[in-house]
């Protein structure tokens, strides 16, 4: 069975009161592409408000702690997620990794936390331009995956995400020859290690994907999808996106 496309928004530290609207509109436009899963990662203080305004959309957060409750001021326990109305979290941006220090032992933590308080996961991983431009991107990105990936899960519970470093906000995109080629090897790394239970994980491109490139980006091999930042905050440039998906 083919595996479905799916695209999730990621708004970073953005969005107040005001853009639970934005979300409304997004959900409802991506009715209209039923063959793709779409999900909205907000802020943390919107996750209760787009539940409510969007009942049965997947909403998300964008991080979680590795405990579940206790004295850690300023973070969220994956318990709370779902408690808010969250099936879902992403682990592992670069954002965290490269502005918080996070290591692979962290985002596996977070992972399994995760995966406990029975929240789907978006693993993310990726190269920085220096590794890229050294030829070893494909290395850096499979140690990652090595150091990162719990060793128990259900395969349609946690995703991939491919996101190089050097890509993300800046407008830049790796040839679709580069993604598909490392798509492929995440996947190899991960039909090794989980057996046939990996041809059941997508695996998601992140890094300036837009309504202009999404088509031929989706397109590549072993690409199952999109986590996108900035042109996930509104309709006119989401859908666009989650409409490229449906027509492959």
């Amino acid at each position: 069975m083919a595996r479905r496309k799916y695209v999730v928004g990621n708004w970073k530290m953005n969005g107040l009161s005001a853009a639970v609207a934005d979300a409304q509109a997004i959900f409802a436009a991506a009715a209209d592409h039923g063959g793709v899963d779409v999900a909205i990662c907000p802020p943390f203080t919107l996750i209760g408000a787009l539940v409510a305004a969007a009942p049965g959309a997947a909403v998300g957060g964008q991080d979680c702690h590795s405990a579940a409750s206790g004295a850690f001021t300023g973070s969220v326990a994956a318990p709370m997620l779902a408690d808010a109305g969250a099936t879902l979290v992403i682990v592992g941006h670069s954002e965290r990794r490269e502005g918080c220090g996070e290591s692979d032992a962290d985002v596996r933590a977070k992972a399994e936390a995760a995966l406990a308080a029975r929240l789907a996961v978006i693993l993310c991983v990726g190269e920085p331009h220096e590794v890229r431009e050294s030829g070893g991107a494909i290395d850096y990105v499979l140690a990652q995956i090595a150091g990162s990936v719990p060793d128990d899960f259900a395969a349609d519970r946690l995703a991939i995400a491919y996101e190089p470093i050097w890509a993300i906000g800046t407008g830049l995109v790796p040839t679709v020859a580069d993604v598909a080629a490392m798509h492929g090897a995440i996947r190899g790394a991960l039909a090794v290690r989980f057996g046939g239970a990996a041809q059941d994980m997508r695996i998601l491109y992140g890094g300036s994907v837009n309504g202009d490139n999404a088509a031929e980006l989706l397109d590549a091999g072993d690409v199952d999808g999109a986590l996108v930042g900035g042109a996930s905050l509104t309709a006119a440039k989401f859908v666009p996106i989650v409409a490229a998906a449906a027509a492959l």
